[in-house]
Formats: C-alpha cells, sequence, structure tokens
C-alpha cells in the first residue's frame, strides 16, 4: 500500500462554488451594463468592474481545485492535508478518541489559500463525527474543541490511527466532509472541503518524526509534515 495507488476520487470541489460563482458573476455582469448604459461617464462602471472583479477573483481563487500527485513512497508519509501555515506542533492530551498524549500538528488556512482538504495518510476511515459549536478565530487554541469540526479517524496499513480534524472559524461556517466510514482513503484523495477556510488539525502517535517546523508554509498533499515511526 505504500506503492502508489492512482485511484483518485471524481470529485471535482469547484462544485462547492458553483452557485454562489455563477450567481455573483451574473449579478456583476446585470449592474455593470446598467452602469454603462445609463452614466454618460464611464467612471461609474469602471470603479464597479475593478471592485466586484477583484473580490470575484479572491472568491474564485477558493474554489480553485489543483491537481496534484505526491512523488514517492506514502509508506508511513504524513502529507500536509491543506494548504496554508503550521501554526501548532505540541504534545497534547487528546481524552475523546485515544485517551493518552497524542502530537498535534495544526495548518491555519487563510482566505487566499486553496480550500481543499487531502487525506494526510494512506488506510481506512474508521469513522467520521461532524460535532456543532463555536465559531472562535481558527487560530485560537480552544478552537480545536469548542468550535464545530468533522472529525475523521484513519487506520494505517501499520495498525496507526490518525485524526484528521477540519476545524470551522470565526468566517467559515460549513464544513463539508466527502470522506466516509470503512471506505479506503489515499494520499491525493480529497478529504473535504472547508468554505472560506479555517484550520486542519492532524493528531498523531508520540514517537513520531516532525518534518515541519513553526510558521513554516504547506502545500496540501505535497509537503510531508511527519513520518510514523
Amino acid at each position: 500500500m505504500g506503492r502508489r495507488i492512482k485511484k483518485l476520487k471524481k470529485i471535482r470541489i469547484h462544485r462547492e462554488g458553483t452557485n454562489t460563482l455563477t450567481v455573483s458573476m451574473l449579478a456583476i455582469v446585470a449592474v455593470a451594463a446598467l452602469l454603462w448604459c445609463y452614466f454618460d461617464s464611464k467612471v461609474p462602471f469602471w470603479s464597479f468592474v475593478v471592485l466586484f472583479g477583484t473580490v470575484w477573483t479572491v472568491v474564485l481563487n477558493f474554489y480553485r481545485c489543483p491537481k496534484r500527485y505526491f512523488e514517492g513512497d506514502t509508506e508511513r508519509v504524513v502529507v500536509a492535508p491543506a494548504d496554508g501555515k503550521i501554526v501548532v506542533i505540541e504534545e497534547v492530551d487528546e481524552n475523546e478518541y485515544f485517551h493518552d498524549r497524542r502530537l498535534m500538528i495544526s495548518i491555519f488556512m487563510s482566505l487566499f489559500n486553496v480550500h481543499a482538504n487531502w487525506f494526510p495518510v494512506d488506510g481506512k476511515v474508521v469513522s467520521v463525527v461532524h460535532k456543532d459549536g463555536n465559531f472562535h478565530k481558527a487560530w485560537l487554541p480552544k478552537a480545536s474543541e469548542e468550535n464545530e469540526h468533522a472529525d475523521v479517524m484513519i487506520e494505517t496499513p501499520e495498525g496507526e490511527r490518525v485524526l484528521c480534524r477540519q476545524i470551522a472559524g470565526a468566517m467559515a461556517r460549513r464544513i463539508v466532509t466527502y470522506a466516509k466510514p470503512g471506505e479506503e482513503c489515499y494520499i491525493d484523495e480529497h478529504l473535504g472541503f472547508i468554505k472560506l477556510g479555517s484550520r486542519v488539525d492532524v493528531y498523531l502517535p508520540l514517537g513520531t518524526e516532525v518534518c515541519v517546523k513553526m510558521g513554516q508554509c504547506t502545500t496540501g498533499d505535497l509537503t510531508v509534515i511527519a513520518k510514523l515511526k
């Protein structure tokens, strides 16, 4: 299973933003047409086009879905489940699933990052649990437990269990999880999507080799963040 397995799901992340992008584009075109036709001066038209065109481009940016393939052996490798920046690397007490201490690595996604999430390891999905909660700022320590989040438990071929937690933030109000209990999952596959982005935590066994540092930028499905012992 460490061998590269090309079993990509036919998921189009852009479907999460299709309605938003289509409706907003039609609205921008309609208003721009009115400004062009009913004002002799073209200043209102160009001001509107530049302002809302920029906003629409930013929205388009976080609904994009780059095709990525991890090059190399995936055995015991943990890849970044999201684009963003490493904001936490620490040992924590995890009392909900493991009831022991775990190594937690957290990635914060900004408005300008790709907002798709990838599976961090090869394995089998053991469980998927969605929990309602608050919408604290994602970089706060309490966000991991108190914010709305979705937990995906994965068991690797070696029998290690890895928890990947999608966390909502102050702006992100919708978490989409594609993972289904009982299915096999692989690096290169999409785990889910967080609209407007937020944070993803990965809980790993103690003794795992950390391959990133605080503040480092990550590329989802490409950056190796750790190696299981």
